[in-house]
């Protein structure tokens, strides 16, 4: 599927995310670790060498990973994606992790939670991830950006850009005007 995916999009694409992390597919999160993920990236960089030879394009490859990672699994992550050598990497999804709703009716719904409840355990694995890789590929860094302080905590951490969604949804387009004065 993986494959099919990237040979749809690549003509259209600036850049791919291959998402290993969402919480909505079962058993997708199996893939961030050891094998299952080397095997994975492996096979799409090679499609992306022929599709760039193919198109005239490279479009880089980031994955996007889990907010609900250990330290051995974020060790085990950065490991790959450097040999593979990705493009990049998306530091993080939703987290399945509903502890912080308490009580709340809704805690016991199915899918990732997103915005300022994943912030914390989004920048627990940016911060560990950043010292991993070391500066040999860009981290985007998302998760709980819900203010330009947010996004300027991302950056700090050792993210190279940051995506919002969340956010953007409950404070608009001002967001966006507020990270990029706090990132100056």
């Amino acid at each position: 599927d993986y494959l099919i995916c990237l040979e749809k999009a690549y003509p259209h694409a600036s850049y791919i995310t291959v998402n290993i992390s969402s919480p909505n597919t079962k058993n997708l999160r199996a893939l961030q670790g050891g094998d299952e993920l080397s095997a994975l990236l492996e096979a799409l960089k090679n499609k992306q060498a022929q599709l760039a030879a193919a198109h005239g394009k490279y479009v880089p490859l980031a994955v996007k990973i889990a907010p609900d990672l250990d330290e051995a699994q974020i060790d085990d992550i950065a490991h790959v994606v450097k040999s593979v050598e990705m493009d990049g990497i998306i530091a993080t999804n939703t987290t399945v992790d509903k502890s912080s709703l308490g009580s709340h009716p809704l805690a016991g719904e199915q899918g990732g939670l997103s915005g300022l409840p994943v912030r914390e355990k989004s920048n627990q694995v940016l911060k560990l991830l950043a010292e991993r890789i070391d500066g040999k590929l860009p981290i985007i860094g998302v998760g709980g950006i819900m203010n330009g302080a947010d996004a300027a905590e991302k950056i700090r951490l050792g993210a190279s850009a940051v995506q919002v969604y969340s956010g953007l949804i409950y404070r608009g387009p001002e967001l966006i005007k507020e990270c990029l004065a706090a990132l100056k």
